[in-house]
């Protein structure tokens, strides 16, 4: 999943998108701005970056006081910049109102991005403390700015007359999509609506700060196992995980995390039935226990708030306003997709749950279902996932997907010595990214790979800075991916599963995504939610293609390929568990979409996920990926509310694109990577994206490559 941030738009607003600091310095040819030299703060977090690669994050400067102090400065730089263009006595241009706009905030939005990679990066105490300080602040800024009628005004001129005064065809776009987006968020509201979306909007930032810092407590709860029987079927490298986990809290034995990276190994091998069922429990009942950490009254109150938010802007449903801007479109496109894709899963899972209770000889409970699905996989195609991890070792997978973008788009990525730039924390790593043709920079990735205390819990993709060329060159993309891996022990490698793996080339996808991105205006640079994770989901495909296993899926002690045999089997058991992995997320998806497309908000939220899950048929064995007291997808901001069906709807349009690279007869064609990139990457929202896809594809998506990949019948 990615990260999102508080970045400034291109109507001047704060919001919620997949970039980092989307705005830029100055550009040659802007008229009418207030000024054309460098406003300096004095704070090195909001002023322009020091350092190599057009500047980089002052990361071995920050601290609470000087993080608290960068927002507050770039906020009044922002005021200012936005009074320039509010107080210009001439009327109102595309230069001097949405270029304009579309320069300011750069000051907030570099403190912006080291804000929140400290709040869910690092997660210490004092900074949550100040997440629950500057939330609210940095939300009632946004609401100034959309708020701001004058600025209102001066976007619609311009927007409609866009056509008198010859804009191009960006140009237009971009003030169309700032003038819908400023409606959308409630500038054309009168003084009295304006005031009562302002109270909603403060009371939502602090219940999803609340949110988020109620699931991180109970995800930092363990489960301490002082004998090593109790982990008995463990493999070996998740034991000195285990193993490293309680020394790193001073406690002997072992200790299970309660996050999804130790969880899921412990409920696929571990052979204690009531163990198992102990971890699960805690694992299923974050944010649901009743005590401080319960997240169910907060999500009650997010419910009511943005029930009243979408009547206030006149949408029938929070999920009515928060497609608009979507691919899908409305709630019912949604729904059409997920339900063509739901029977078949449940079909398969009822399939799933008779083989596996054929070999376990009882009922399939879900701390059951992982563990004898991975018998079954042994019995049906002789394939052990403990077989597969001595060949998906980290830092060699990390090596493969560096490959992968080379050969793909040219991208070569080279790892600079510990201490060239500063890093958050000790562990990260960072890496030069060029063009391999010309040589030119293109960025810096950062990879921050394990868990730790206070870090949210998951996998996502952030930038620091993306990528516009409004000051007459390219910017250098900054661009961040995290995942909660447990570290080895010392001097061990660390072992990942399959799964993992496509997690791993998943997020990349992310940075890929933003590594290519060619746009001129930061206003453009965002994709819809439902086409963000399309291009992250297609590269997932590459971990199985042979140059990658040949190259980089090598036994991390002997050095060997992995055996045609094994591979063999792989591809054997391609879809199998597809009943689960489908009904695990969309389950969750369909939940989601039934919380949000309703007029009457839920009040008893554990109630309503019981009575929906009932409703489609949710079959016994299986919980929803993200039960609803710990979805942050849904409660931590807005970005995926009533938009988790996206990553289905992404994946019609990945298994289709992959499906050209397949008629093409390579995985890694060079002509259909160049219009991949060209078309799908590069333009982020220059162009309407839907349109996009039949230039790539010549046609829309088609679903029948989904069903086909997942194993389900086509018609």
């Amino acid at each position: 999943m990615n990260r999102r941030q508080m970045i400034i738009t291109s109507a001047g607003v704060l919001a919620v998108t997949a970039t980092g600091c989307a705005t830029t310095a100055g550009t040659e040819g802007a008229t009418n701005m207030a000024s054309t030299s460098p406003v300096l703060t004095g704070n090195p977090l909001a002023d322009p970056w020091p350092g190599p690669y057009q500047g980089v994050p002052p990361w071995n400067q920050v601290s609470v006081d000087l993080l608290r102090d960068a927002l507050n400065k770039g906020i009044d730089v922002l005021r200012a910049e936005v009074a320039a263009v509010v107080d210009n006595p001439e009327p109102a241009t595309f230069e001097n109102t949405m270029l304009a706009m579309e320069l300011s905030g750069e000051h907030l939005g570099r403190a912006s991005s080291i804000y929140s990679v400290m709040g869910g990066n690092i997660g210490t105490p004092e900074y949550q403390a100040l997440t629950r300080e500057m939330s609210p602040v940095l939300a009632a800024v946004s609401d100034e700015i959309t708020f701001n009628d004058a600025l209102f005004q001066r976007i619609r001129h311009v927007h409609e007359t866009a056509a008198a005064a010859g804009l191009t065809p960006e140009q237009a776009r971009l003030t169309r999509r700032s003038y819908e987006r400023s409606v959308r968020n409630g500038a054309a509201l009168d003084a009295a609506g304006k005031a009562e979306l302002g109270r909603i909007n403060q009371a939502l930032s602090n219940a999803f700060t609340a949110f988020q810092q109620k699931v991180v407590a109970d995800e930092q709860l363990i489960t301490h196992y002082a004998t090593e029987a109790d982990l008995d079927g463990l493999p070996d490298s998740n034991k000195s995980a285990a193993a490293a986990a309680a020394r790193s809290r001073e406690l002997d034995g072992w200790v299970i995390v309660n996050t999804r990276s130790a969880v899921d190994p412990f409920l696929t091998f571990a052979d204690n039935r009531a163990k198992r069922e102990e971890i699960w429990r805690k694992f299923v009942n974050r944010g649901d226990n009743g005590d401080g950490n319960d997240t169910n009254a907060t999500i009650a109150q997010i419910l009511d708030l943005r029930a009243q938010r979408a009547r206030l802007l006149g949408f029938e449903t929070h999920a009515h306003w928060r497609m608009q801007d979507t691919m899908a479109g409305s709630p019912q496109a949604a729904m059409d997709l997920m339900m063509r894709v739901w029977p078949p899963a449940v079909a398969r899972v009822g399939e799933e749950v008779a083989e596996m209770r054929g070999v376990a000889g009882h009922d399939i409970e879900p701390w059951d279902y992982l563990y004898y699905l991975e018998k079954v996989r042994k019995a049906r195609y002789d394939l052990d996932q403990n077989d597969l991890k001595p060949y998906f070792e980290l830092t060699s997978m990390k090596r493969g997907a560096f490959y992968m973008a080379e050969r793909l788009y040219g991208m070569v990525f080279t790892q600079l010595p510990d201490g060239t730039i500063p890093v958050f924390h000790p562990d990260m790593k960072t890496y030069e990214v060029t063009d391999r043709a010309s040589g030119r920079h293109i960025g810096i990735f950062y990879s921050d790979d394990f868990a730790r205390s206070g870090k949210r819990s998951g996998a996502w993709m952030t930038t620091y800075r993306s990528r516009s060329n409004l000051n007459g060159h390219a910017e250098n993309v900054l661009a961040s991916n995290n995942n909660n891996f447990i570290k080895a022990p010392d001097g061990e490698p660390l072992l990942i599963s399959l799964d993992d793996t496509q997690t791993l080339f998943h997020e990349f996808g992310h940075a890929l995504h933003y590594l290519s991105s060619n746009v001129t205006y930061p206003g453009l640079g965002g994709v819809p939610r439902d086409f963000v994770e399309y291009p992250s989901q297609v590269h997932e495909k590459w971990v199985l293609t042979q140059p990658i296993l040949d190259q980089f899926a090598r036994h991390h002690e002997t050095g060997a390929a992995m055996p045609q045999e094994l591979l063999d089997k792989i591809e054997a058991s391609s879809t199998f568990a597809e009943g689960y992995a489908t009904v695990s997320y969309l389950s969750s998806a369909l939940v989601d979409m039934d919380l949000h497309n309703r007029t009457e908000p839920v009040t008893d939220v554990d109630a309503f996920e019981r009575d929906s899950l009932t409703r489609i048929g949710m079959p016994r064995e299986i919980v929803m990926r993200h039960r609803l007291p710990q979805f942050n997808h849904l409660f931590t901001s807005d970005a995926y509310s009533a938009g988790y069906y996206s990553y289905l709807w992404s994946e019609v349009m990945d298994a289709d694109t992959w499906a050209a690279f397949m008629e093409a007869g390579d995985p890694f064609d060079p002509e259909t990577a160049r219009r991949f990139k060209e078309i799908i990457l590069a333009p982020g929202n220059t162009t309407d994206r839907a349109q996009a896809y039949r230039d790539f594809r010549g046609r829309d998506p088609d679903v029948t490559a989904l069903l086909r990949t997942r194993g389900f019948p086509t018609s």
